[in-house]
């Protein structure tokens, strides 16, 4: 911390295109060790060694809020040059090709592909703590239990790719991570999901206070004075739903 109370950690610009409460994410990053700023203000975003593009309710209304204050450019030009981004909820809905919940809406097309509604005879939105079940050790898992529990709010998913880095299961297996480069994005709330996604956050931070370009290089040693890896995620807080039930089945 700084004397005036700001954290003396690398500068993340959570982009602040007006809609819901988007100071949650801020809080989640300025835990995680980050001087996290809410803002839309062109110069503090190329200042900032990172971007974060959070996102609650409906793809539609966040996709035309974004364009309307100029940051669907902001978020597309940053990708391109290789910032540091990480796209959260429906902030990561956004940044695909598009969405079944506004077929006539196009989204930022960082990834080729469509975001489908949940299939299946399951309860929508999926609302309750679901497991991570992981592909491969990507950075971003760093320090995690191999079962990490996160907290989800969504009706709709992506469609599955090959920067999928982990899914849960709720009726089907749904995509709740993916990855590409310095492109990170996650479906569930890691502001929301304890010790488990404040490491995660921890994760992006961390590979930014070593003096990384690209998030491939994150969260390679756990931030000091965190949890053993061992004692993170392992479970889900107490009154979560059990597996079984976060299965949809």
């Amino acid at each position: 911390m700084t004397a005036d109370g700001a954290s003396s950690g690398p500068l993340i610009a959570i982009l602040d295109y007006g809609i819901g409460n988007l100071a949650s994410a801020r809080k989640g990053f300025a835990r995680a060790g980050a001087d996290a700023r809410l803002t839309a203000d062109r110069g503090l975003i190329a200042d900032a060694r990172a971007l974060v593009l959070p996102g609650v309710g409906a793809f539609a209304p966040c996709m035309r809020a974004l364009g309307r204050t100029g940051l669907d450019e902001v978020a597309v030009e940053a990708v391109a040059a290789g910032r540091p981004f990480m796209g959260i909820c429906v902030g990561m809905q956004l940044l695909f090709a598009g969405s079944e919940e506004a077929p006539s809406e196009p989204g930022l097309g960082l990834f080729d592909r469509q975001v489908r509604l949940i299939p299946g005879e399951v309860k929508r939105p999926q609302m309750q703590w679901n497991v991570l079940d992981r592909r491969g050790d990507h950075p971003m898992f760093a320090g995690l239990d191999r079962r990490a529990w996160v907290y989800f709010v969504h009706s709709y998913a992506a469609a599955d790719g090959d920067d999928v880095i982990a899914t849960c299961r709720y009726g089907a297996d749904l995509v709740a991570a993916v990855a590409r480069g310095n492109l990170w994005a996650v479906q569930f709330h890691p502001e929301k999901s304890s010790t488990a996604g404040l490491r995660i956050l921890a994760n992006f931070v961390a590979g930014l206070s070593d003096g990384s370009d690209s998030p491939a290089g994150l969260g390679s040693n756990p931030p000091d004075g965190s949890d053993s890896p061992a004692g993170l995620g392992s479970n889900p807080p107490d009154g979560a739903d059990s597996p079984a039930e976060a299965s949809g089945s």
